[in-house]
């Protein structure tokens, strides 16, 4: 039985070493092969240098690296598609996933009426107030207003079987929220609670803003920039029409009012034109999700892997062999 571990990484030269160490030190104690593909997700430090040397040292360490940086969800789909295990398992390299609980998650599997094993962190200790704050207003949001339930805190950490992971390769669509899927395709899933880990090494580039649009991705599946703007400026627009609503009746009540009808006229059209241009906003994003999926674009593409970089270093020592000779 072979265990698939897929790792995006992205910027992850200084975690990996200590990764790949846990991962090795558990190794013996669970009775499945392993089987690493780690993605590269345009890194711009060393981290394609370390996997090169990785997958030449250990022959079940395969890579796959980007052309360019196209996102985590690119990075769980090309990883998926790569794998063979029976059991297949999708982790962070930075140690936030502990890698113990794949023992408990192995032997929870086992259950035949268990498909998947997740997991979710039940405290945010370290993480700032604000950022804690809006993940769980998203999950209330997406439980409230989603088609699928979502577990508070779940994490993309988690056990499949095959079953499962060919259900999830069967979705074809280019915006991707794998969190959503995971729920969408359904099958009998059990989360396991932990306490929240801090990264081993290096530094998250996961910011406050990417994080927040990364949530309304998921709501709408897609996000879009210059439309999440109209929306916000929209929003704001009838905020101060409102605002200015207030303060002309409490000045025209107190004070009366020297200008007739000119004020209550600017504030009415900002709450209108405020109003239509939130609607717009909203209604651009699932047709700018539309336009999306009609292009057919490939969700991401690849440079180079652990295969073509073989095959290149034998191509050039035989080269320089023939020049020696």
């Amino acid at each position: 039985m072979k265990l698939s571990i897929v790792v995006p990484c992205y910027n992850e030269e200084e975690a990996l070493p200590y990764y790949f160490k846990a991962m090795e030190a558990l190794k013996p104690k669970l009775p499945l092969d392993f089987e690493y593909i780690f993605v590269n997700d345009g890194s711009v430090d060393g981290t394609l240098s370390l996997l090169r040397k990785l997958s030449t040292e250990h022959e079940n360490i395969h890579y796959l690296s980007f052309s360019r940086n196209f996102g985590k969800e690119a990075a769980l789909y090309a990883g998926l598609q790569r794998t063979t295990g029976e059991y297949v398992t999708v982790m962070d390299a930075d140690l936030q996933d502990p890698p113990e609980m794949l023992l408990e998650m192995y032997a929870k599997i086992q259950d035949p009426e268990i498909d998947c094993v997740g997991t979710r962190r039940v405290t945010r200790a370290g993480e700032p107030k604000l950022r804690s704050f809006f993940s769980r207003l998203f999950y209330r949001l997406m439980n409230k207003f989603g088609q699928v339930p979502m577990v508070d805190g779940e994490r993309d950490f988690r056990l499949m079987t095959r079953q499962v992971v060919d259900s999830l390769l069967s979705l074809k669509e280019y915006n991707r929220f794998s969190k959503g899927l995971f729920s969408w395709v359904g099958f009998k899933t059990i989360y396991l609670p932990y306490e929240n880990q801090k990264r081993v090494a290096g530094e998250t580039s996961w910011s406050f803003w990417k994080l927040f649009s990364y949530s309304i991705e998921g709501i709408v599946n897609f996000s879009d920039a210059p439309l999440n703007i109209a929306s916000f400026v929209g929003a704001l627009s009838c905020l101060f029409a409102v605002v200015a609503l207030i303060v002309i009746i409490i000045r025209t009540v107190a004070f009366g009012d020297p200008t007739a009808g000119w004020p209550s006229m600017v504030s009415i059209f900002l709450l209108v034109g405020g109003a239509q241009l939130l609607s717009l906003g909203i209604i651009g994003k699932y047709i700018g999700k539309i336009f999306v999926e009609t292009k057919k674009r490939p969700p991401y593409l690849i440079k180079e892997n652990d295969q073509t970089y073989l095959t290149k270093k034998d191509e050039a020592t035989d080269q320089k062999q023939k020049e020696t000779d």
